[in-house]
C-alpha cells in the first residue's frame, strides 16, 4: 500500500463512536471449547514467539477520508478505496455466478473494500488489488461465524469474501506509464456491463421490457423495479415507439440508467495509508495523528469501561493489548502487513483460528498468510446503526496465498476469518 497525505477528519466524542463498535466477548458450545482449549495449549508457546517476531513488522495503516475529486478512486487510477462501488483491476473478466452471493441467503454480496498491493518481486504481480465482500445481514455473517468452528475451511459457507486479482505491467487495460494523478489520466473504457442496481456484478440479465437495464440478479431486478424503475422503463418504451420520440427524453432516461440505483451502498471513501511507526513517536502527549478525534485520557476511560464486558482472563489480556495499539491511532479502520511472521491484532483471544482453520491456497496448493485486518472503526463511517441486528464485527482477518499464484481465473478467491 503506498504512503499518502494524512487526512483531516470532524472530531466526534469516542462514545458516539463506540456505539457502532460493539465488541462483545466470545461464545462457543461446550464440546468446541474443549477441542479449543486442547489445542491453545499446544500451540501457546508458539504463538507468544510469534507474537513477539511481529512487532518488528511494519505495520501500514488505513484510515478513510472522503474523496476530493471525482477521479481519484477510477480503475485506472488503481485505488485503495472503502463502500460505494468496486473499482475493478480486471474490469472485464468480474467473478460470477456462486461467487458474488452470500452462501446462507444467496443474495448478492455487497462491496466493502479494496487494497492496491502489488507485489513488487515479481512481474506477474506488477498491479495486484484485494477486493472485500460481505453480506450486510447480521444472521448471515453469525451463521458464518458458526461455519468457521464446525466446518472444514475449504467447504464452510461463507457471508464474507475475498477476491485477489493481478496484472502484469504490460496488460490489455492499463499503459505501462503510471498515471499522472492530475485528472488527465484516461481510462480504456471497455469493461464489463453492470448491474444498473449495486454497480458491482456482472449485469447478464437484461429488462425484458425495455431491454436496456441490466443485472446481476433476480431480486436486484425487483428492487430496481420497485424504487422507480417501472416508471422510467415505460417512458423509454413509450419514446422508442412513438415515431417523434424527443431525443432529449431519449438521453435523460439513459442517463438515469447509467447511475447505480441502489441506496443501499456504503458511503464511498477513500483510503489513506500512514506507517504505525509515525504515531510511536510520541504517545505521552496529544494523539500524533492530526485528525484525532478524543484526547487519549477520554479514550482510554472509554476502553476501560468497555474491558469489563470481558470475564475471561485471556479475552482481558487480549482485548487489552488490542486497544493499547488501535489507540495510537484511533481513527484506523485497516491494518497491513504482508509478511509470512505477521499475525493480526486479536480483540478476542479465544476467537483466533489455528493453522487447520486457515485453509490452503485453492490454486496452487502453497500456505495461505495474513496480510491485512478490516477493523471494526469503518462501521462508524460507513453510518451502521448501533441495533441490535446492525451489522457488527470485532475485527476482519484477511489471509491471501503466499506465493501469489498465477491461475486461470482473473479473480482467485481468498480467505477471511471474522470475529464477531
Amino acid at each position: 500500500m503506498p504512503d499518502e497525505a494524512a487526512m483531516d477528519l470532524d472530531g466526534d466524542s469516542m462514545e458516539e463512536q463506540l456505539k457502532a463498535i460493539q465488541i462483545s466477548s466470545f461464545e462457543e458450545d461446550e464440546e468446541e471449547d474443549q477441542d479449543e482449549e486442547v489445542e491453545e495449549d499446544a500451540d501457546s508457546n508458539s504463538d507468544d514467539v510469534d507474537d513477539d517476531d511481529s512487532e518488528a513488522e511494519p505495520v501500514t495503516l488505513g484510515f478513510v477520508e472522503k474523496p476530493k475529486n471525482g477521479w481519484s478512486l477510477l480503475r485506472h487510477m488503481f485505488p485503495c478505496k472503502a463502500g460505494g462501488v468496486p473499482a475493478w483491476l480486471d474490469p472485464i473478466n468480474l467473478p460470477s455466478g456462486k461467487s458474488s452471493l452470500c452462501d446462507f441467503c444467496q443474495t448478492p454480496l455487497q462491496f466493502l473494500l479494496q487494497v492496491y498491493a502489488p507485489i513488487s518481486e515479481k512481474e506477474s504481480t506488477f498491479h495486484r488489488t484485494l477486493f472485500v465482500f460481505m453480506c450486510p445481514s447480521m444472521k448471515c455473517i453469525l451463521q458464518y461465524k458458526h461455519e468457521q468452528w464446525n466446518c472444514p475451511p475449504e467447504k464452510a459457507s461463507q457471508s464474507v469474501k475475498v477476491f485477489r486479482c493481478q496484472l502484469a505491467r504490460s496488460n490489455p487495460f492499463y499503459s505501462s506509464v503510471p498515471p499522472r494523478g492530475d485528472g488527465t489520466d484516461n481510462s480504456s473504457g471497455i469493461g464489463a456491463q453492470l448491474c444498473n442496481w449495486c454497480g458491482t456484478w456482472n449485469g447478464d440479465k437484461v429488462c425484458s421490457s425495455c431491454r436496456k437495464a441490466r443485472y446481476c440478479s433476480e431480486k436486484h431486478q425487483a428492487m430496481h423495479w420497485r424504487s422507480g424503475h417501472k416508471l422510467v422503463c415505460q417512458q423509454m418504451k413509450t419514446y422508442s415507439e412513438s415515431s417523434n420520440s424527443s431525443t432529449v427524453n431519449n438521453r435523460r432516461t439513459s442517463n438515469e440508467l447509467e447511475k447505480v440505483a441502489s441506496n443501499t451502498l456504503w458511503p464511498e471513501y477513500e483510503i489513506i495509508n500512514e506507517d504505525e511507526c509515525e504515531f510511536d513517536m510520541d504517545m505521552s502527549g496529544a494523539n500524533g495523528y492530526s485528525g484525532s478525534m478524543v484526547s487519549n485520557d477520554r479514550s482510554d476511560e472509554t476502553f476501560k469501561a468497555l474491558l469489563k464486558n470481558f470475564e475471561a482472563d485471556d479475552d482481558k489480556k487480549s482485548w487489552t493489548s488490542f486497544q493499547e495499539c488501535i489507540s495510537k491511532a484511533p481513527e484506523q479502520v485497516l491494518r497491513y502487513c504482508r509478511s509470512p511472521r505477521a499475525k493480526p491484532v486479536w480483540p478476542i483471544s479465544s476467537g483466533q483460528p489455528s493453522q487447520v482453520d486457515t485453509p490452503k491456497c485453492r490454486y496452487c496448493g502453497g500456505p495461505s498468510v495474513f496480510e491485512f485486518q478490516i477493523l471494526p472503526q469503518l462501521l462508524y463511517y460507513f453510518g451502521v446503526k448501533d441495533d441490535v441486528d446492525s451489522l457488527d464485527w470485532s475485527t476482519v482477518a484477511v489471509y491471501t496465498c503466499e506465493a501469489s499464484c498465477e491461475a486461470s481465473l482473473s479473480y482467485k478467491e481468498e480467505f477471511a476469518w471474522i470475529q464477531v
